[in-house]
């Protein structure tokens, strides 16, 4: 059997017992002194191979924006061709088109020992720099400045090709001469399979043991909650009951009102907002000490804030949290070393980027302002048409209030434990209602519920001694509820007017007695 050595060849040994050395050397200090240098050739490749895999990944994401940048610029050649257009604006609208997220302008973190000297610079400052290199190339008055930048930048692009084929090249090398010997860094394990026989646990035959029942006339009755059947147009009444004030839905698109997401700014976010526009010194220092502020969640909330504003009555105050919103935008996404030239270009009279700006401005707002404009129409229709059935608590004589008794939370009688245990079952909103002591607040509350949940409440109420009222209720909100209720009103005025004249008659008979003594 012919056994294969070859593969031992790739072997790097630093300590080899048949070398031979010079009589006056020391083997043992020149052995230690061959291990060290083959240590330190090892360290040295392997952080070279790593500084040219960063710088790789620093290029590739390079070539990526100035791809976008040659794009945006074939894009708008006929915006470039019209006369009298700046081409310091024209360039600085193509790089703000191709800026991406705050995130993706960092580049990444270089690994352990990989350019530890300097500071990575954005990606953003980058495209900055190029297209003012470019821009010193073309000098002051070119002939023609679009074809001159779309050359250079070209020319850059080029360049940084030619550089990371370099770099794949030295790359392929390096990887290839580390291949070649066996270390023990090379030593791995292969694989690695254990089981463990588990006993099959025995099925267990579980016992059921049917529920007694009760035979009942309405079985269905057993499967509603107290206070939470439903009326025979289908409307919910326990928890509609317990709300104190309309809650409005807002989402992050405008046009989308179904995401239950609740997205609100937070207290920074409402500060920024509260800079009046046009302050735009105010909001750089307000953004350069606090840049968290420029998050996508505290745009968001601004834009919802402004929405609710609008629907508010409030126009003015939607238009400032919207310009405040779009502020933070722009600012994310051209990144922290942009804020100041963002600035600078919007503060300057007549720039391009301030037409831009306030253009976006005003078109987030229209859009605001004409769905809240849908919203409150749609409101206001449904308001006009949707008239439901209600149970409301009126006195019958206009003399006569109805006064609420709450039962004390600490009761000594029976009476009042049982009074206490009814007020309990209420929900919570019915309680804070009948707390209050306003019968316009309990109305409210009732208004809320279907007419069988309502009567039931008014029942329980004369069942705990809470109201003072005559049996029956009257639904105001029906024409015939309405007729009866006019009805009783008349009838309480007349008595109130013959009990009126009675008493004046029997004035006049008292005076007339006391003539005739005289």
């Amino acid at each position: 059997m012919v056994v294969n050595y070859s593969k031992w060849d790739a072997l790097e040994l630093s300590d080899d017992s048949d070398i031979e050395v010079h009589p006056n050397v020391d083997k043992r200090s020149f052995i230690r002194a061959k291990q060290n240098q083959i240590h330190q050739q090892r360290f040295e490749r392997r952080h070279q191979i790593d500084t040219l895999k960063y710088e790789r990944i620093i290029n590739d994401g390079l070539l990526q924006r100035i791809d976008k940048l040659l794009d945006s610029l074939q894009a708008h050649t006929q915006q470039a061709a019209a006369p009298g257009v700046n081409p310091d604006d024209f360039m600085m609208q193509a790089l703000m088109d191709t800026a991406g997220d705050g995130e993706d302008d960092v580049p990444p973190r270089p690994p352990q020992g990989v350019h530890t000297q300097t500071e990575e610079p954005r990606y953003s400052v980058m495209m900055a720099s190029l297209v003012d290199q470019v821009k010193k190339g073309l000098g002051d008055n070119p002939k023609d400045w679009f074809q001159g930048y779309v050359k250079g930048v070209g020319g850059h692009k080029k360049k940084v090709d030619g550089l990371q084929a370099e770099l794949n090249q030295k790359l392929a090398e390096l990887e290839k001469e580390e291949g070649k010997k066996i270390t023990s860094d090379s030593i791995h394990t292969g694989f690695s399979v254990s089981s463990v026989a588990k006993e099959k646990e025995k099925s267990k035959t579980a016992t059921t043991s049917k529920p007694e029942t009760v035979e009942v006339l309405n079985p269905g009755a057993l499967k509603k909650d107290s206070l939470r059947r439903m009326d025979s147009a289908g409307q919910s009444s326990g928890a509609e009951a317990d709300v104190d004030e309309p809650v409005r839905k807002t989402s992050k698109v405008l046009d989308d009102e179904d995401d239950d997401e609740h997205i609100e700014p937070t207290e920074l976010g409402k500060a920024f907002a509260k800079i009046k526009m046009g302050d735009y010194k105010k909001c750089l220092q307000f953004i350069s000490e606090n840049h968290a502020v420029v998050a996508e969640r505290e745009t968001d909330g601004l834009l919802v804030q402004g929405f609710n504003a609008q629907m508010d009555g409030n126009p003015e105050m939607a238009k400032q949290c919207v310009h405040q919103a779009l502020l933070l935008q722009y600012c994310r996404s051209l990144g922290r070393d942009g804020v100041g030239l963002f600035f600078k270009r919007i503060t300057t009279s007549g720039h391009q980027a301030q037409k831009v700006f306030q253009e976006d401005v005003n078109t987030t707002y229209a859009r605001i302002r004409s769905r809240c404009a849908e919203l409150a129409k749609e409101k206001e229709g449904n308001a006009k048409t949707t008239e439901t059935e209600q149970i409301q608590l009126h006195a019958v004589d206009p003399n006569t209030s109805i006064h609420i008794n709450i039962p004390s939370p600490s009761p000594t009688e029976e009476v009042e434990v049982k009074a206490r245990a009814i007020f309990e079952t209420f929900p919570p909103g019915l309680q804070r209602a009948l707390e209050s002591g306003e019968l316009a607040k309990v109305n409210d509350v009732l208004g809320k519920m279907s007419v069988e949940e309502a009567e039931e409440v008014v029942e329980k109420l004369g069942e705990g001694g809470m109201l003072s009222v005559e049996q029956g209720v009257i639904d105001g909100t029906t024409e015939e509820g309405r007729e009866k209720l006019k009805g009783l009103e008349e009838k309480a005025r007349a008595e109130k007017l013959a009990e009126e004249e009675a008493a004046r008659n029997g004035r006049v008979e008292e005076i007339e007695v006391a003539d005739i003594d005289e």
